[in-house]
């Protein structure tokens, strides 16, 4: 837990250093030739875009192209669940046009998203899961994932192809929203994409359809939406943040074995302590796959030839 002083200290430090730099940007805009109204790109300018995560950056810059400046704000690395932003990221935030999030509740974005839009209130907000359906965090006893009304909602929207065309028409729209000058570019630049992301969709499921075990383990439960759209089972050690007990390890071990599992998929982000236990236990090994990456086509093919190699 941080200390009330040191988060305040850091949240009102970076906001004035935000108020610096909108008054400055302000001033400047003030002498310009061309000047774009309050939430719009001007039409000589780049359209400047803050995205919570990293593979929300990759559909900004294949829809937006050569006409967006992206800045991520939870790093390479760093934990969505805990991490803080800099007093650096809040002045780019203070500059933004628009801010991308995962709309799905990812906790950087519950913890941020009020400070931010306060911070720039004439910041343009796209929702990239608007319009999906959003499932619910794996089951305690079976670890299935299906589409329950209660329980905690699943955050990983982005780890699906099917769900990834989605992210691309809302990050269209939004575009074309703050920059209307380039709609039809970024129209264009979209359904190339969306093919790209039906053809990926296309071949993940024959990769996967001769697989008589549908069953992979991994230790945080981040591929529900990918085991969805592929009708598999994704077994979770932990609960979406909570340490596991000895209780639940034991479960879980008893149902790596049922499923004939050696392999258990670490996140780079977290510790895989408990997974390297739980892997001695099964007699397998531990194995990093990234729900993160901003090299979103790439990943989820490395994570399919992973998923596939553990279940064969």
């Amino acid at each position: 837990m941080r200390s009330t002083a040191k988060y305040l200290i850091g949240f009102f430090g970076s906001f004035l250093a935000v108020v610096v730099v909108v008054f400055a940007a302000h001033l400047s805009s003030l002498g310009a030739a061309v000047s774009a109204p309050k939430g719009k790109t001007a039409a000589t300018e780049k359209t400047r875009v803050v995205t919570s995560i990293q593979p929300l950056s990759f559909f900004v810059e294949k829809v937006g192209g050569e006409h967006v400046d992206v800045t991520v704000m939870v790093p390479p690395g760093a934990n969505p669940h805990s991490y803080d932003p800099t007093p650096g990221q809040m002045v780019a935030l203070g500059r933004a046009h628009l801010f991308v999030k995962a709309g799905s509740g990812v906790e950087f974005e519950l913890d941020w998203m009020k400070k931010f839009t306060g911070l720039n209130p004439h910041m343009a907000v796209c929702n990239a899961s608007l319009g999906g359906r959003l499932i619910s965090m794996p089951e305690e006893e079976h670890g299935h994932s299906h589409d329950h009304q209660h329980g905690r909602i699943d955050p990983h929207f982005w780890l699906s192809p099917r769900n990834g065309i989605l992210i691309a028409r809302n990050v269209e729209r939004s575009l074309a929203e703050v920059d209307p000058s380039r709609a039809g570019e970024y129209a264009e630049n979209r359904k190339k994409l969306e093919v790209q992301l039906e053809a990926l969709s296309a071949e993940i499921a024959r990769k996967l359809s001769g697989m008589k075990n549908r069953a992979f383990m991994v230790f945080h439960p981040a591929w529900g939406y990918y085991a969805d759209e592929f009708n598999l089972i994704q077994i979770a050690a932990e609960e979406e943040g909570k340490e596991i007990t000895p209780k639940k390890v034991r479960r879980v071990i008893e149902q790596a074995r049922r499923h004939g599992i050696r392999v258990v998929f670490v996140s780079p982000a977290f510790s895989t302590l408990q997974a390297e236990t739980i892997a001695r236990e099964i007699g397998g090994i531990t194995q990093p796959i990234d729900p993160l990456s901003d090299n979103y086509i790439d990943n989820l093919r490395r994570a399919t030839d992973a998923f596939v190699t553990s279940m064969q």
